[in-house]
């Protein structure tokens, strides 16, 4: 579908102005092109000279993108990704050789490392290097006023590129060294590509810093630029069809750039891609999932070890202690799933990063069998890690980013690439091995990113949640596969989830987080009953009233009081759980045994499966959730804005010790 634009119309007062810039920048060109001698510009192009110095200036412009690309990536990472003191006096070190003049460039060159510099002496003494008046001397000052374009695109592509692709390949195995070669610049390359051309457009038009610290000598420190210098003085129109070449190549750069200064990182999913196959319900197969691969010290042929062996070596009891924002010890069996809830802010995202070793906010001791992994950098860890986008890299295959932990861990690529294609065929979505993630759909996507970090042969997975994304459908085919890998699993897995039904139907034990401390770990069905968090059992679907005990009920803490048939010790604090389908709903006010009763207004009616939740706001009493059936509403002739009676049986109010 097309979009419709509206055009503004400038007013006159800032559109003559504009018009203005562009004639004063445009007349230069127009002239140039009016006063070249078309006639004799195939003779002034191949006059020796200048033929000579056009060699010359694209050997040194070669030279100078070469080494700023040696000098200027590691620093545009440096400055992108790396927190330091006197980055700003650095980025501005960067950023000096584009707004000081050549001359003045050049002279600082000769101070740098004339043969009376700081380094030249150093240099020619102990190397035999001498730079001024010298081929590397104009690549030297090409470079010094050239680099800088590099580094800035480069940063700035760097600056726009999320960290959770390299956290995760780091998850992986990946070192930091293999992550920046095969995740970071293939995603940076257009910020990259961008940066090459100016650095290379600047260095190859290089004229004042050139001819101030490497001279004027024909054949060595004679460029293009310093040779238009010289015809302009004898041969003006000589001059001018150089210009032109110059003009020509600077424009060429800049068209085939399309105004991507800066870059962007690669997202594929921008670019129109074929329809992705609609969702289709996870396939796994009868047989066992791939065993579980070596560990660190293993060779990678153990891959193919009997399935006997991988079962002794594949179990990692997990033991950790966390500190910092987070404050709580871990404890769990292999094969152990545990779901990590708790409202926003509790800690949930901070734990797993923690035990990643990715966060300065908390830090864990951290055991995985009988290995302490404290002090392992991340990629040493054998920590999986699927956060909730998935995070697949974009500039590879469904199938070379499911082997991409493999081959972090040198595992043979025939070898990787068979396993890999195991898993995505576990995971029904084999067929889709050489798709890129832009040409999946959001399940296809998470059971990809699902099977990549399982068949990195993880002893601690974590799982910030997977399902979040997905619609309904979707996610409970995704759920099922998952629930059927993970009870194979040999090491502990740790979902964080919003959603009730993966807490319970995913996980042994549920982790309750508030402000960082557990305030609950226990099986599901113990949560579910009796749940110590108002924000879980909210989540839950019941209502949730804290309170404290008094000798004839609850007093709550949001004001009003409720009668329970439980007995606490006066002045306890208390949770008060009420299921929905307990709370009772009248047009007039009820008689009989409920003892607790209130007045309030429907304020919001949904549809839940086949029954109705309706949402009471009443001035006696919190927010009350009751549960009905469409029939029962119809009879009451509920709506938004409704007068109604609710009540409880003091019966029907589980209380919670707090």
């Amino acid at each position: 579908m097309s979009r419709l634009r509206t055009r503004t119309r400038p007013p006159v007062a800032l559109a003559l102005p504009a018009l203005l810039a562009v004639a004063f920048l445009l007349m230069p060109l127009i002239g140039i092109l009016v006063r070249t001698p078309w006639g004799d510009l195939g003779e002034h192009l191949g006059s020796p000279g200048v033929v000579e110095a056009l060699k010359l200036s694209l050997l040194v412009s070669l030279w100078a993108l070469g080494l700023s690309l040696v000098l200027g990536v590691p620093l545009a990472w440096l400055l992108a990704r790396v927190e330091f003191k006197g980055k700003a006096l650095v980025r501005s070190l960067v950023l000096l050789p584009m707004v000081l003049p050549p001359t003045v460039g050049g002279v600082a060159l000769l101070l740098g490392f004339g043969r009376r510099g700081l380094l030249g002496p150093w240099l020619e003494e102990s190397f035999g290097i001498t730079l001024p008046f010298h081929t590397s001397g104009a690549v030297v000052a090409a470079t010094f006023v050239a680099m800088p374009f590099l580094v800035i695109s480069l940063e700035g592509a760097l600056g726009g590129l999320k960290h959770s692709y390299e956290e995760t390949a780091a998850s992986l195995g990946a070192s930091p060294v293999r992550v920046f070669f095969t995740v970071t610049l293939p995603m940076v390359a257009p910020g990259l590509v961008a940066g090459a051309a100016l650095t290379w457009a600047r260095a190859l038009g290089e004229f004042g810093a050139t001819i101030t610290f490497a001279g004027n000598l024909p054949g060595t420190t004679q460029t293009l630029p310093l040779q238009v210098y010289l015809l302009l003085q004898d041969q003006p129109e000589a001059a001018t069809s150089v210009s032109l070449l110059l003009l020509a190549i600077a424009m060429a750069v800049l068209i085939a750039l399309r105004g991507r200064w800066t870059g962007t990182p690669i997202d594929r999913g921008a670019v129109t891609t074929p329809q992705p196959a609609p969702e289709e319900a996870p396939a796994p197969g009868p047989g066992p999932a791939p065993a579980p691969g070596p560990g660190p010290g293993e060779e990678p042929g153990a891959a193919d070890a009997a399935p006997a062996q991988s079962a002794r070596a594949g179990h990692w009891p997990l033991h950790a202690t966390v500190t910092g924002f987070n404050r709580l010890t871990l404890e769990a069996e292999p094969g152990t799933t545990i779901a990590v809830v708790g409202e926003n802010g509790a800690g949930k995202t901070t734990l797993l990063r923690a035990l990643l070793g990715l966060t300065p906010r908390a830090h864990a001791d951290l055991r995985l069998g009988d290995a302490d992994v404290t002090a392992l950098p991340p990629h040493k860890r054998q920590v999986a890690w699927v956060p909730q986008d998935g995070a697949l890299f974009p500039h590879l295959s469904a199938l070379a980013n499911t082997a991409y932990g493999l081959r972090a861990r040198r595992v043979p690529r025939a070898d990787a690439r068979r396993e890999a294609q195991a898993w995505l065929d576990r995971l029904g979505v084999g067929h889709l091995a050489q798709r890129r993630p832009s040409q999946l759909s959001g399940g296809q996507a998470q059971r990809v990113a699902l099977a990549r970090a399982l068949a990195a042969r993880p002893r601690l997975l974590l799982l910030d949640e997977p399902l979040a994304a997905l619609d309904q459908t979707t996610r409970a085919h995704v759920r099922h596969t998952l629930r059927t890998h993970l009870a194979g699993f040999g090491g502990v897995c740790l979902i964080v989830t919003h959603d009730p039904v993966e807490a319970v139907s995913l996980a042994d034990r549920v982790l309750v987080l508030a402000d960082g401390r557990a305030l609950q770990d226990a099986p599901p069905a113990e949560v579910s009953r009796h749940p110590r968090s108002p924000w879980v059992a909210r989540m839950l679907g019941r209502n949730a009233w804290p309170g404290i005990a008094s000798a004839d009920g609850l007093a709550l803490a949001a004001g009003g009081r409720l009668v329970v048939a439980e007995a606490l010790p006066e002045g306890a604090q208390a949770l008060a759980i009420i299921a929905p389908e307990a709370v009772s709903v009248h047009r007039d006010r009820p008689g009989g045994s409920p003892r607790n009763v209130w007045r309030g207004t429907v304020r919001e009616i949904t549809a839940v499966g086949s029954r109705l939740r309706v949402l009471i706001a009443s001035p006696h009493a919190p927010d009350l959730v009751a549960e009905i059936t469409p029939d029962a509403a119809a009879e009451l002739g509920l709506a938004d804005g409704s007068e109604v009676w609710t009540s409880v049986k003091a019966t029907e109010v589980t209380l919670v010790r707090l």
